[in-house]
């Protein structure tokens, strides 16, 4: 029942996400600032930055813990135009510490992802295209559920994700409002360490063991599975140089569960203080059935069922775009 309500209310999300584009008369999104090669028909865009939060207390009655916080994150796209051609690659890298008094550093973000997508449509005056797409996710380095340390929960390629699917997409001239439909995307687990596959870590098959604990089969390090891909991408100025931009996926396999949806909604709202300071307020939700929950029990991490992953974003800092 849960899953029923909780697909419902993203599906509800979704539709108005990609309708409000006829209910809002806010101003539209400038146009991004980027640089074309004047041989070729490519342009790009590079931006680089760094986000730092910090609190620090000294003597302060009501008590607290001092703490640091920085973000390094990257964005490169390259864009190739024709008629009826277009080309898109970006690649987006972040990577996050958070420091606090008397506790190890810990990580906070953990991003490396790889998005193309080419597209193809009969005339210049339609705005639906005829997409291929291919999207790569991992992280760089271990992940691990806090205050426990000694064993990783996440690794780097463990789990690797890779969607490959063919669609119809409709985007606006100025690519601020995209929907994506595909029928056929394939969705590719890779889980590449031996200790995590053979617990079933991100949905693969798990190893068996005989009553001696002696092991029979290993895990399997990959899933692949074939479904139905819904992505939608809306972005618009709410005020003067403050910019809401939402993202959201939704993702069912045929085979495995079908109307059992994998939902990934990144929801940002950018606040421009000048061209190399930047604010940025946002919350990133993700439920996935195949990712099951991990919880420190007596000293023992224990695992859980899938639960709703949240997480919450705020931070200032600077951007420098070339």
């Amino acid at each position: 029942m849960f899953k029923t309500v909780f697909s419902l209310c993203f599906l509800i999300l979704f539709s108005a996400t990609v309708c409000s584009q006829k209910i809002i008369t806010s101003k539209p999104v400038p146009k991004i600032t980027t640089e074309r090669d004047s041989l070729t028909d490519w342009v790009k865009k590079n931006q680089v930055g760094f986000d730092l939060s910090e609190i620090a207390f000294v003597n302060w009655n009501a008590g607290g813990t001092s703490s640091i916080t920085g973000l390094l994150k990257s964005k490169f796209t390259r864009i190739y135009t024709q008629d009826t051609y277009n080309w898109t690659n970006e690649l987006v890298m972040r990577y996050g510490l958070n420091k606090q008094d008397g506790l190890e550093v810990r990580k906070t973000e953990d991003v490396f992802q790889f998005n193309s997508a080419f597209g193809y449509r009969r005339d210049t005056l339609s705005n639906w295209y005829h997409t291929a797409k291919f999207n790569f996710n991992t992280q760089f380095t271990n992940g691990y559920a806090y205050p426990n340390t000694q064993k990783a929960v996440s690794k780097p390629f463990a789990p690797a994700y890779v969607f490959i699917g063919i669609g119809a997409e409709y985007a606006t001239p100025e690519k601020n409002r995209l929907l994506y439909l595909s029928p056929f995307t394939s969705k590719m687990t890779f889980v590449l360490d031996e200790r995590l596959a053979n617990q079933g870590s991100f949905g693969v098959r798990k190893a068996t063991y005989d009553t001696q604990n002696n092991l029979l089969t290993p895990g399997q390090k990959s899933k692949i599975e074939l479904g139905f891909l819904v992505t939608a991408l809306y972005k618009e100025e709410i005020f003067k140089n403050i910019t809401l931009e939402n993202r959201i996926s939704l993702y069912s396999d045929y085979i495995n569960k079908f109307g059992n949806i994998d939902v990934d909604n990144n929801l940002m709202v950018e606040l421009v203080v000048n061209d190399h300071v930047k604010t940025n307020i946002g919350a990133h939700l993700i439920y996935d059935d195949d990712i099951k929950a991990k919880e420190e029990r007596d000293g023992k991490q224990v695992t859980v069922g899938p639960k709703l992953q949240l997480k919450q974003v705020l931070g200032v800092g600077f951007v420098y775009t070339f």
